[in-house]
């Protein structure tokens, strides 16, 4: 057998490819080796050309989002979002399969990988096709894979049908592969898509709510419900009060930037407030630094509940405004109460006099700030129930459309 060397005639490869033959495929990472996706024999003989152990599955090739439901069950709501983002290109998402897919492509596994190749010809081939194409590097296994058509005519020339060629692959690095069929989600190898652009999408894909207000307004009760929904819930200042105690690149850039204030790896708070408190510009310094590692944290966690499948979650923040936190959310939601509520709440919660719980406040923002700056408002002065009913209101409404 000659093997052909396909260029412009696409229809050619889809002919071979009908009739059960083995074409050489170009995508932007690697040369691949297809065949019909759906066709036992063939895939048997993908697995006998490359010398492939039978223990290792092949994925799927597809012309498009579309294709997934055919092929997949149980597939989550997140998923079809990044393939949005990310098809055509370099990612592979392995979902359980539905039994038309052969046992032996998923090597006796209930999964099955499907791609979409971001390359011109391929996914024209893919496209003219009503099969997906099982496609595994062309290369032997054990042997790199190839990133042009001499480099597969060396491994295959005679055994295959044909190979397209789409000259230099574009990437030289095999496409991303995560596993959507289980929580948590894993990165099962890493290749040309970034692990952590792919988990930034994938928290991109929920619903971050965030609420705001002062002390004694009522947010414990708001995030409380959104807990009951299943929320991650961010409490921004916990998370800065742990970074104080024990994030070194913070803690660094606080040393060289407030000369005295870190002892022995350790935040002298006090020393610090007394800093800050008598310098605008140094207090616009520390903010600067404690929001920006703030964010990256709360972002590190907010990648990490959506890895464990997480579709909600809420950043508690006074500063969720001014620490441009505020971006990150679907929507904020802002918690104010009168003052004397707030003084009665914050006495009665501390222990603490009301000349203190007075100072406390004047400290803060105004009921104003908060109710200019976010989406909702909600006054808080009635009792517990009443407070519940108008919040679950506004859930229903927001999540519904979020």
């Amino acid at each position: 057998m000659k093997t052909k060397i396909i260029t412009e005639e696409i229809g050619t490869a889809a002919e071979l490819l009908r009739r059960g033959g083995l074409v050489a495929v170009p995508t932007e990472t690697v040369y691949g080796l297809a065949g019909c996706g759906l066709d036992a024999a063939v895939i048997e003989k993908i697995y006998e050309v490359k010398g492939r152990p039978a223990v290792k599955p092949i994925s799927l090739m597809v012309s498009g989002s579309e294709a997934i439901d055919g092929l997949c069950e149980d597939v989550p709501e997140a998923v079809k979002a990044l393939t949005g983002r990310f098809w055509p290109g370099p990612l592979t998402i392995v979902l359980k399969a539905k039994p038309l897919v052969p046992e032996i492509l998923r090597a006796g596994g209930e999964t099955v990988g499907l791609r979409c190749p971001r390359q011109e010809q391929t996914l024209a081939l893919l496209q003219t096709l009503d099969f997906p194409l099982a496609v595994p590097s062309a290369n032997p296994s054990g042997e790199s894979s190839p990133k042009n058509t001499e480099q597969v005519l060396l491994y295959f020339d005679g055994k295959i049908e044909a190979v397209i060629d789409g000259g230099e692959c574009e990437l030289g690095l095999e496409s991303t592969v995560a596993d959507f069929s289980r929580t948590p989600y894993r990165i099962l190898r890493q290749g040309s898509l970034p692990a952590e652009k792919l988990m930034d999408a994938l928290a991109d894909t929920m619903t971050i709510v965030g609420i705001t207000g002062g002390s004694g307004c009522g947010k414990t009760t708001a995030l409380y419900e959104l807990e009951k929904r299943g929320a991650l819930i961010l409490d921004c200042d916990a998370v800065y009060h742990e970074l104080l105690e024990g994030d070194k690149a913070m803690i660094a850039e606080l040393d060289a930037a407030f000369t005295g204030t870190v002892s022995e790896g350790r935040v002298r708070r006090d020393l610090l407030s007394e800093i800050v408190f008598r310098d605008a510009e140094k207090l616009k310094k520390l903010n600067e630094i404690t929001h920006r590692h703030v964010r990256a944290e709360t972002n590190r966690r907010l990648r990490e509940w959506a890895m464990q499948g997480g579709r909600l979650a809420a950043l508690d923040a006074i500063e969720l405004i001014s620490s441009g936190t505020a971006d990150r959310c679907d929507f904020t939601l802002a918690v104010v109460a009168s003052d004397e509520t707030r003084i009665r709440r914050i006495m009665a919660r501390d222990g603490i006099s009301r000349e203190r719980a007075e100072l406390r406040i004047r400290a803060q923002r105004p009921n104003e700030y908060f109710e200019q700056n976010c989406d909702v408002t909600l006054h808080n002065d009635g009792d517990l129930e009443q407070f519940q009913k108008q919040l679950n209101d506004v859930l229903e409404e927001r999540l519904k459309h979020g």
